[in-house]
């Protein structure tokens, strides 16, 4: 069998509490789920982690039931490396060997290529605030060529 070379990646950020259809038709067919935090509870992480391979890490609204957790995670997806975070603000400095940075917390979509690597926060898949869109990011990786779309979601 040959190893696996082109990867579909759900990024998102920010559901507290609500999982919206379009969100987890997606995610199911991705090869991963990524969460930038903000869950706000068990049962939401529950549902995403039986949808596919989740890869999270806990926001500010996820410390009363997701202490297990982790605030920063790196890790590969073929050929690319990702840094996740919740807050931007607590990004490193000096972030070696990283392709993806992947935050959350501003509710915000952002993408910037920065110093080599691509910085990605999909804004809020649950909740809309300070007159933002609802939004996530759907990324292919093959190789080491990728596609970043934005997509946008009714509220």
């Amino acid at each position: 069998m040959g190893e696996k070379k082109k990867w579909r990646v759900a990024v998102i950020s920010d559901t507290h509490g609500i999982l919206r259809k379009p969100v987890r038709r997606l995610a199911a067919d991705c090869d991963y789920i990524l969460h930038a935090g903000d869950f706000d509870n068990y049962e939401t992480w529950r549902q995403l982690d039986q949808l596919g391979v989740l890869c999270a890490v806990r926001g500010n609204n996820d410390i009363y039931w997701g202490s297990q957790l982790p605030v920063k995670r790196q890790f590969t997806i073929g050929e690319f490396r990702f840094f996740m975070v919740h807050d931007r603000r607590d990004i490193p400095r000096r972030l070696e060997g990283t392709d993806f940075v992947i935050f959350g917390h501003s509710h915000k979509y952002f993408c910037q290529e920065e110093d080599g690597r691509i910085w990605l926060n999909p804004g809020s898949c649950g909740r809309a605030r300070f007159g933002g869109s609802l939004s996530m990011a759907l990324l292919e990786l093959e190789g080491r060529s990728y596609t970043l779309q934005k997509i946008e979601l009714d509220s």
